[in-house]
């Protein structure tokens, strides 16, 4: 279900495309996401290209999946050379290239220089190129970790041209935009914050942005090229520095350029000044990262949370008119039945239009990933590393009462009259979501069914 409702557009690859485009180098994307097909169809449209370099970017849970595709290609042709980015690969890169073979170059960090130099160099006399791990004989070598300094306002804007059925073929989640087409952007890379659970194997402890005037081009280009009227920003924090989100927030009041849009935020960044400048600009919905309802769980994993100040700051959201969507983790090290229950009723005593809760899974870049072990059972199996299963069991508990406690989390919040007139009024403003619910009644059901058997 989670694939037919919502479909980013690959921020690294995409972005990746248009560096190299601007240094004159031809590329082609093939989003096997969002246009799943069998593995022989894609070696054969990978081979009528006959491309001198196969690039794959993968998460944990995709990692073999791409794996297996570097060796169909292999196979079927021999002289192109494999060159494989993303979190996993940048925080395992000696496992993934002692372990399989068919990966002749990985790029641990940010992708855009090191491939430009790859692809300059044809793939040989790598040993000063920053950021690759690369097989050198019989040998892995690696070059040591790229500074990451590229200055985000040098990057040509992302290339959606390169996206098979954009945008129309990449929906935002469902009931998350209040107009149609939409999209998701990205607007700075890294976080200011180290919290136990996030991966930091790409950008490590750097936080850079784009400027409010980059912003805003951006935005005027995807309405100008391709009538996007509402943006997703993916930044993991809109707000950590707010003077730019203030600049910002002041140009799209001024230039109005006719896209609404969304954001993550901290509760300790939010003044009612800034509620009222992100509400102008064009602001329809707000995230907080919450995570727990439980404070001795929360305290344990991120700094600067106080839940009351959550609270507070979501009632400020609502009264300035934008809805408010709390995102949680559910199984995460130190709970307890009764730390889940503390979550579920924060969550639905705090005025929240949506929630999102993931279930707690220990990616090998997070602060977590070594250590996780000492508190509970882990289960390091891949694909299932999607923040859709439990792979981790806490102590305290077994997968089968976790279960059932997400369960319950989903009835009680969204099976409340107050939960289903929002989405009521949702659909009635926005035709588009009608339509979605309409198109995919057969992968809702099963899920509706799932809930329903939720046990207290």
């Amino acid at each position: 279900m989670t694939r037919a409702v919502n479909i980013m557009p690959p921020a690294g690859l995409i972005s990746i495309a248009a560096w190299l485009e601007q240094a004159g180098v031809r590329t082609t994307i093939l989003d096997g996401y969002a246009h799943p097909a069998p593995l022989d169809d894609w070696v054969d449209r990978i081979r009528s290209l006959e491309p001198d370099f196969l690039g794959i970017s993968a998460t944990t849970s995709s990692f073999l999946e791409g794996v297996n595709l570097a060796g169909a290609v292999k196979r079927a042709s021999p002289r192109t050379r494999i060159v494989y980015g993303g979190v996993h690969v940048s925080a395992l890169w000696q496992r993934c290239l002692e372990e399989h073979p068919e990966i002749d170059i990985a790029v641990v960090g940010e992708g855009e220089e090191a491939i430009e130099a790859i692809v300059e160099r044809d793939g040989r006399d790598l040993d000063d190129v920053p950021g690759i791990a690369y097989r050198k004989g019989t040998e892995i070598a690696f070059t040591g970790l790229r500074k990451p300094s590229l200055p985000l306002d040098s990057l040509p804007f992302p290339a959606y041209d390169k996206l098979e059925g954009f945008p129309h073929a990449y929906p935002l989640p469902i009931f998350n935009f209040p107009s149609w087409p939409s999209t998701s952007v990205v607007s700075s890379r890294g976080c200011p914050y180290s919290c136990t659970y996030c991966d930091r194997s790409v950008f490590r402890k750097s936080f850079r942005y784009n400027s409010p005037r980059y912003m805003l081009e951006h935005l005027k280009y995807l309405r100008w090229r391709y009538g996007i009227r509402h943006v997703t920003f993916y930044d993991d924090i809109f707000t950590a520095n707010r003077k730019r989100v203030e600049s910002f927030c002041d140009l799209m009041t001024d230039e109005n350029p006719g896209v609404t849009f969304t954001c993550a935020v901290r509760a300790n960044q939010i003044t009612e000044d800034l509620v009222r400048r992100l509400r102008a600009a064009g602001c329809w919905q707000v995230s907080f990262g919450v995570e727990s309802g439980d404070e001795e769980v929360l305290k344990n994993h991120r700094r600067s949370s106080n839940l009351d100040d959550v609270r507070s700051k979501v009632e400020l959201i609502k009264k300035h008119g934008m809805r408010a969507k709390g995102l949680f983790i559910v199984g995460l090290p130190g709970e307890s039945e009764a730390s889940v229950m503390r979550t579920i009723d924060y969550a639905c005593d705090v005025p929240f239009d949506e929630v999102n809760a993931s279930k707690f899974t220990p990616f090998p870049g997070a602060p977590l990933y070594d250590s996780v072990r000492d508190h509970g059972t882990f289960h390091e199996d891949w694909p299932r590393m999607n923040l859709l299963n439990f792979v981790f069991i806490p102590e305290a508990l077994t997968e089968e009462r976790l279960e059932e406690l997400y369960r319950l989390f989903i009835k009680r919040f969204y099976q409340r009259p107050r939960t289903a007139w929002n989405y009521t009024k949702l659909m009635l403003s926005t035709p588009a979501h009608i339509v979605t619910v309409i198109r995919h009644a057969r992968q809702f059901l099963p899920y509706l069914n799932w809930v329903r058997k939720a046990t207290p």
